[in-house]
């Protein structure tokens, strides 16, 4: 895994199970049980009703472009340009990422409520790090 030079997410307790689907290259997300509602980042306790009962449960990997950014400056080991992204995930809430299959000297290419799908990138040989594609 020498290739990869970027930083690389150290998993914890809290976020270990996100990180052992990634490395199978499934996306997989917190759930409260209580409240049935999904969210991101992992935490033990759940933002909407502050329920401890949080349990994985493998996603869809599939979403949609909330909105994006073209990157033009560079910003640690990320040579601009690229295009940063929040995505709506299928299942609920919202995803940071860097976007792919995009074209950042087109903007206008980009187009918000577009479909995506994850993809994972190995940076490590235990951590994987997720990554959106405009599809279709």
């Amino acid at each position: 895994m020498a290739d990869y030079d970027k930083p690389i997410p150290e998993p914890d307790p809290v976020s270990q199970p996100f990180w052992d689907a990634a490395k199978d290259g499934r996306l997989a997300l917190p759930r409260c049980s209580d409240c049935n509602r999904v969210h991101w980042y992992p935490r033990t306790i759940c933002p909407f009703c502050h329920s401890t009962a949080i349990e994985w449960f493998d996603a869809s990997g599939k979403g949609t472009i909330h909105t994006f950014a073209v990157q033009t400056r560079k910003w640690g080991p990320w040579d601009p340009p690229y295009v940063t992204a929040y995505i709506d995930l299928a299942e609920g809430d919202r995803m940071q990422t860097v976007l792919r299959g995009v074209d950042p000297d087109d903007p206008e290419s980009i187009r918000i409520g577009a479909p995506v799908e994850v993809e994972f990138e190995p940076a490590s040989d235990d951590v994987h790090i997720p990554f959106w594609r405009v599809v279709g």
